[in-house]
Formats: C-alpha cells, structure tokens, sequence
C-alpha cells in the first residue's frame, strides 16, 4: 500500500475515534459513538494489516475469529451487574498486550543491539505502566466479583515496601534503557511493574473500586501510546492518548463526585464489599414497614414522583418492572422522573444504560444538579436499591462520606425505600433516611416490588 493511502486511514481512523469518543457522552448518541470508534479500530487494523508484514495469515485470522466469537459471547451472556467487572478485565488485557507489544519490539532488534536511548525510554513506560495497569485490573476483578476479599488489605511497612518496590522499578528501567539484553530487562521490569500493581490496588476498599478501574483504563491507554511510540505507529498514539486522556477525566469527574482525592481513594482505605453487611436487623430500629398495597395507593394518587435507582435494582434486573410502573403512573397523569446520581450503581453510566436497556425515555432522567432542588416539591420518592448517595449523614462534617454530593430524598414529601434489608452501603454505616417519619420501608426483592406496585396501581 503506498504510503499516504495509508495516511489517509490512519487520517480517517483518528477522525472516527474522536468523533466517536465524543458521541459516548449522551445516551441518546452513545450507540452511535460506539459503532464509530469499533468502526475507526476496524479500518486502523484493516490499513495496518496491509501495508506491514505480519508472521502469518493464518495466525492473524485466527486472533480475530477467536476475539471476536468471544467478544460476542461476553455480549450476550455477562449481565449489566457484571460489566464493572468485564471492564476491568478488557483493561487487564489492554495493558497486558501493551506491555508486550513494546518489549517485543525491542527484543525484535535482536540480541546486543542497541535499540537506542528513545526506544528503550518509550518500551520502559509501556512495560512499566501496562504490567501494572495488568495486574491491577486483575486484582479489582477480584475484588468485584468476590474471588478478593473487598475490604481494604493493609500490611505493615506497606508504605516503605512499595517506595522500594518503585525505586527497584526505576532501577530496572534504566538498566533496560543502558542495556541491550532487553529479554532480561523486560522480564524483570515487567515482573516488578506486576507486582506493584498488586500491592497498589490491593489496599484499596471495593467501594472505590469503580474508580480505580477508570484509572487503570487510562494506564492501559498510556501503555498503549507509549507503545505506539516504540513501534512508530501514529495511530497507536493518538488512540491510547486518548483512552489514557478520558480515564483521567472520568476518574476526575467520579472522585468529585464523591468528594474526595485521588489520593484519599488510593491511599484511604475506604469501605469494601464483603465488610458492607447489615449492621442492624430489621426490626431492630424503628422502623415505619409498608406493604405494596399501601404504597400503590400513595403513588396511584400522587401528582408527581421521583425513582432513584441503585445498584439493588441492578442486582434484581428490575428496570423492566420500573419501565411498567412508570407506564402506568404516566398514564395516570403522574409526572415521572428518575433522578440520576453520577455514581449510582458500580461504574458511571450504569443506571443510565440499564435503563435504557429497558427502553426508558431518555428525557425521563434527570442529574444531580438538576433534580435535587425539585425534591422539596415532590410527592412521593421511591428509592429502589440505592444507599449511600441517598444518605443524610453526608451532610454531617463528623462523617465518614461528609461532603460526597447526595440525592436529597429526604427532603421530599413522602419516601418508599425499597431494599431487602437495613444493610448499609458500600460505605458501611447505617441510613438515617430509612427511620424518617415520611420514609416507608418496602422490603423486598426490587424486581418483585416493582411488578407488584405496577400490577396494583393499575387496579387502583
């Protein structure tokens, strides 16, 4: 292929990965953004595959037959409850590939010959920066899914192992960078850069987990462009600079949502799933119990309501049940929103697309910002799920999650929560939301407490 057709695609390409990214931003385009940026990595591999020599056909062909029957696979069978932890593991292997890729090349240039100072100094960071991004997304796989225990696992001298472990790690990009035995100085700075990303991520509570995923997805990219950089390749380097440049706005974005530093996540070992178990029973606080018929009523007569959504209704697959109750209540003539939080469930975005999974208008959820001065105004809140970004106690500065913003609930007229129990968040302290005198407590199953308020509303 001569080389400015090739430019042209890479031109191309990089066209559709920025116009693509910037259609992941909405809801109503985000299908649309994702077809783009799977489209611009086609034509890139395509252009790429044509005009450098490969190992062989057949090797190449098999890699994609073999991703892409089990890129469908996880498509169709991993659950929106899961995706956190499928995305850490697609992250895993992005700086897995990447770290590879750069010592690969370098090795490539044969044994004693200098690659040169630049070539070292680029392999070096992807090594360094995609074993760590490896092993890391690995470990936060594991606490999600349960395999690592949640809590924070600190150890003493965690501190001062790790500043040796970083000073080994610097010593071991140099002797790559000085050296031209790259098989050995790769495997031992991948070694260690592995290693660290263990011991980095393993103190950190499975509460934060969703944020450390959004860091690693930015390692992986700039893995992926120091990559690009050792091999020469243009579009390698524009695409993880971009992948590495939006998991640091995310990241950014989610620890404001929180309220707290990057480095109060890293190093604050805060909440975890397993430790999040109930702290009370249920009829161990005063509680005000509903049933489903009384709630029905309430929103059945109601002018307006707002549901807030959490990781409970993920967990229950009922968005297809509060899709049929919301139906219903419209047809009444009740005004209906949802009201979004930007870290509801376990990664942003997680309500927003199981909710449209469930085909939810989109004009139906509101932010934040948007809907919390509504609440005051509101007649009936039903919380399906959701705990800590419905918890007044942020409000108190003695608090453990002082100052995260929250779904102001509490301020509204009338409250149903739906949960199966009083057990706490991922922050793992109590609700005081849960024992208002305006607050209902529906314990339930979400999905069965949906479909049961929809089915009685109807008859009302």
């Amino acid at each position: 292929m001569p080389e400015f057709v090739l430019d042209l695609v890479y031109l191309a390409s990089a066209v559709l990965f920025v116009f693509g990214l910037k259609q992941l931003g909405s809801p109503v385009t985000a299908r649309r953004g994702n077809a783009l940026a799977a489209s611009a990595m086609l034509l890139a591999i395509v252009g790429t595959l044509l005009d450098r020599g490969i190992v062989t056909w057949e090797i190449i062909a098999t890699g994609l037959v073999a991703g892409t029957i089990i890129g469908l696979l996880l498509a169709r069978t991993v659950k929106m409850t899961a995706m956190p932890q499928l995305v850490g593991v697609f992250n895993g292997f992005g700086g897995g590939a990447s770290a590879l890729v750069a010592a690969a090349e370098l090795i490539r240039s044969g044994p004693g010959v200098d690659a040169g100072a630049a070539a070292g100094v680029t392999a070096a960071a992807g090594i360094l920066v995609g074993s760590v991004s490896f092993s890391g997304s690995f470990i936060a796989f594991g606490k999600l899914q349960g395999f690592v225990p949640g809590r924070p696992l600190t150890y003493p001298l965690q501190r001062t192992l790790n500043l040796i472990l970083f000073l080994s790690l610097l010593v071991a990009s140099g002797y790559l960078v000085a050296s031209a035995e790259y098989p050995i100085a790769s495997a031992m700075l991948a070694g260690l850069a592995l290693l660290l990303g263990i011991l980095l991520v393993l103190p950190i509570g499975g509460a934060d987990m969703p944020v450390v995923i959004s860091l690693l997805n930015s390692y992986s990219g700039l893995a992926a462009s120091a990559a690009g950089f050792v091999l020469g390749n243009p579009l390698l380097v524009l695409a993880g600079a971009l992948v590495g440049a939006a998991g640091l706005i995310l990241t950014r974005l989610m620890c404001k949502a929180m309220n707290r530093s990057l480095a109060n996540v890293a190093f604050g070992a805060f909440g975890g799933g397993e430790t999040a178990g109930a702290l009370t029973e249920e009829g161990e606080k005063p509680v005000r119990r509903t049933s489903v018929d009384e709630a029905a009523l309430l929103l059945a007569y109601a002018s307006s309501v707002v549901i807030v959504p959490g990781y409970g209704l993920a967990v229950a697959q009922a968005q297809h049940e509060a899709k049929k109750l919301v139906d219903i209540l419209r047809k009444r003539g009740v005004t209906v929103k949802f009201a979004i939080h930007p870290v509801a469930g376990r990664m942003p975005g997680h309500m927003n697309v199981l909710l449209a999974e469930a085909d939810v208008p989109y004009d139906l959820l509101v932010d934040l910002d948007d809907i919390n001065p509504e609440f005051a105004r509101t007649d009936v809140v039903v919380v399906v799920g959701a705990n800590d970004v419905v918890n007044p106690l942020a409000r108190e500065p003695s608090s453990i999650i002082a100052g995260m913003p929250i779904l102001d609930v509490d301020r509204s007229q009338n409250v149903i929560v739906i949960k199966r129990s009083l057990s706490p968040g991922f922050a793992g302290i109590d609700n005081p939301l849960f024992y208002l005198d305006r607050t209902m407590m529906l314990f339930s199953d979400a999905a069965d407490a949906l479909g049961g308020l929809a089915r009685e509303v109807k008859e009302v």
